[in-house]
């Protein structure tokens, strides 16, 4: 197994870092609390580290917390959450408000990340439920990452080159000004877009 990455953050986006070490320049896909947590580019980096291994690919996943790779581990463990729907999960709710979700049985919360339905969100209640230690529970941050059509709003924002806290910004002000409810994603990029 590949414990750790050390090197220097070459690139950076939402979904991916890609980070220089020994001459080779290695592609480690991220969740989003990962993204907001990596320095400049250029900066040396230092990611927990985990290699998939399937039939068609070797696949490395990065985390900038140990506790997000042991989250991920026991996320994919759940029959029918593989790596990308585990990046997810970790991308829609902090890591203490995901352990949370699952000790309280939470299922509308866990619903409400995108990809994950009612079935699967109470096949990970059950399936992790007793795997979760409670004194290793992290604390819930009031700047937990916000789930849903906000959270791929960021991600489309981010995507079109705005800053991570300048989309959250936008669609903060969209929520303000909005006389309704918009939960659409294109919408709310729209709206973010209009206000700038």
């Amino acid at each position: 197994m590949i414990e750790f990455i050390a090197g220097k953050l070459i690139e950076k986006t939402p979904t991916c870092a890609v980070i220089q070490t020994g001459g080779i320049g290695l592609q480690v896909l991220i969740p989003l609390s990962s993204y907001d947590a990596l320095p400049a580019v250029g900066s040396d980096v230092h990611l927990h580290s985990l290699l998939v291994v399937r039939e068609d690919s070797l696949t490395l996943y990065g985390f900038m917390k140990l506790s997000e790779r042991r989250m991920f581990e026991q996320l994919t463990q759940v029959s029918g959450i593989g790596p990308k729907l585990g990046l997810t999960a970790l991308s829609g709710l902090s890591i203490g408000a995901l352990q949370n979700a699952i000790m309280e049985g939470d299922v509308k919360r866990l619903s409400s990340i995108s990809g994950i339905g009612k079935k699967m969100a109470e096949r990970m209640v059950v399936e992790l439920r007793d795997k979760i230690e409670k004194g290793s529970i992290e604390p819930s941050s009031g700047s937990a990452a916000p789930a849903g059509p906000t959270r791929d709003a960021i991600l489309a924002l981010v995507a079109l080159g705005y800053k991570q806290q300048d989309a959250s910004a936008m669609l903060e002000k969209v929520r303000k000004h909005s006389t309704g409810t918009v939960d659409n994603v294109e919408d709310l990029v729209r709206l973010a877009l209009s206000t700038k």
